[in-house]
């Protein structure tokens, strides 16, 4: 055999078992403990935090909120009354006037309303639980947008990289095909051979301007999510999270979810909320006191005053039964509506963590077996080819396994980011 065809075929066995792009070597039994992060990701997280609207929306909100805490608890305005006595008609001492020190007399009341039984109290406490389920809000907003951000990155990362892979086999093809030009020239190989060296360099070629247009939908999708204008290049991702085995509890997970997901920490809120409102509402069957004191001008001073106590008489059963019977099926929903989430969030959480498992094995499986065997196949086809024994079409099929199975290795592990991004989101913290 010629030195350029076994160089070009020694090319393609080392191009054909390089280690995985981007990835470090993450085999059974390898000292990698940690979880590495590529620091992209990270700048678009902690920008996300910092510009993205929606976040900048549920700041408001929650100043919102918490604007409304003092006022519910405050006692109303006092409201201040004043009647003119006799400041016109027969019994005016300077016919029609409506000067105070004019007029027959003048009384002046100050009158405050004080709400009995607690109900100032239990108004705070929903305006501050309106404040815990504000704040639970922006946490399950951030943890979505977070998600998000993770899934696009690795979304990013799939096309990145398999476009790599691709056009270093295209390069090696390139060379593949001048070499069997050269070879069908000569009468050693027939001309099926250049032709099945073009058709693969066509597929890859059909397959990198896809992978590239994947690359700017995830990069649009990133810069979206973020609150970055469009025209913002996002960095090149080099590598996902790899998450040790031993860091991944399965067993732990729902419990973390039950505890920590924000939406379910929201209808806590809701419903300590509706519980202080169903509270609030029972205790409007009691009445409440005004209390007021009145002093009475005439010409130039004070000659008299009054003091007066004013009850309301809450004798409007009718309406009280039906506010009472609208908090208690508020307080009820609250409680069916988290009842119903939680079941959700569970069955949701036990797809993920099925899906992270499937992948990771799939991954495994890749690496430790469907690899090797691929390897194995093109190293028994390329001995063939280099002997005739073979076809040049068998040698493509070796090489196009081994490279499928690469990129069945990079989409399983883009799957578990996927995964865990989704997994964090339900669970409400890093993992």
């Amino acid at each position: 055999m010629n030195k350029p065809l076994r160089w070009v075929l020694a090319s393609m066995v080392t191009i054909a078992l390089l280690p995985e792009l981007g990835w470090a070597d993450d085999l059974p039994g390898t000292s990698q403990t940690s979880v590495a992060t590529d620091t992209g990701l990270q700048e678009l997280l902690q920008w996300a935090d910092a510009h993205n609207p929606d976040i900048a929306v549920m700041n408001y909100e929650i100043e919102a909120a918490e604007g409304r805490i003092v006022p519910a608890g405050a006692l109303p305005d006092p409201v201040l009354r004043v009647e003119l006595m006799d400041f016109a008609g027969p019994a005016s001492p300077n016919g029609f006037n409506v000067l105070p020190n004019r007029v027959g007399g003048t009384k002046y009341t100050v009158m405050q309303n004080f709400p009995l039984w607690g109900k100032r109290d239990m108004r705070t406490e929903i305006a501050t639980a309106g404040v815990s389920e504000a704040k639970s809000r922006r946490i399950a907003l951030l943890a979505e947008i977070h998600s998000k951000i993770k899934i696009a990155y690795a979304q990013l990362y799939q096309p990145f990289n398999l476009k790599k892979l691709n056009e270093e086999i295209l390069a090696l093809l390139q060379d593949i095909e001048a070499i069997t030009r050269v070879r069908y020239s000569n009468g050693l190989v027939p001309q099926q051979d250049v032709i099945r060296a073009q058709v693969e360099k066509t597929t890859l070629r059909s397959e990198i301007i896809t992978l590239e247009a994947e690359q700017k939908q995830a990069r649009a999708r990133l810069n979206a999510m973020a609150g970055r204008p469009q025209h913002d290049m996002v960095a090149e991702p080099r590598m996902l999270r790899r998450l040790p085995p031993e860091k991944f509890d399965a067993a732990m997970l729902p419990e973390k979810a039950q505890r920590n997901n924000p939406l379910l920490r929201t209808l806590d809120a809701q419903i300590t909320a509706a519980e202080a409102n169903q509270r609030l509402v029972n205790k409007n069957r009691y009445p409440d006191v005004t209390l007021g004191i009145a002093p009475t001008q005439r010409g130039g001073g004070i000659d008299g005053w009054e003091a007066m106590v004013e009850v309301n008489i809450p004798i409007r059963l009718d309406t009280r039964r039906a506010q009472e019977l609208e908090a208690s099926a508020m307080l009820g929903a609250a409680k069916e509506r988290q009842q119903s989430l939680a079941n959700n969030v569970m069955g949701e959480l036990q797809e993920t963590i099925a899906a992270y498992e499937a992948a990771r094995e799939q991954e495994l499986l890749v690496t430790n077996t469907l690899l090797p065997q691929a390897e194995l196949t093109f190293r028994s086809a390329l001995a063939g080819y280099e002997n005739s024994k073979v076809d040049f079409a068998t040698l493509l099929d070796a090489q196009r396994a081994i490279r499928l199975a690469r990129q069945d290795k990079i989409r399983a592990q883009v799957e578990q980011e996927i995964r865990l991004a989704e997994i964090e989101r339900m669970i409400g913290e890093e993992l």
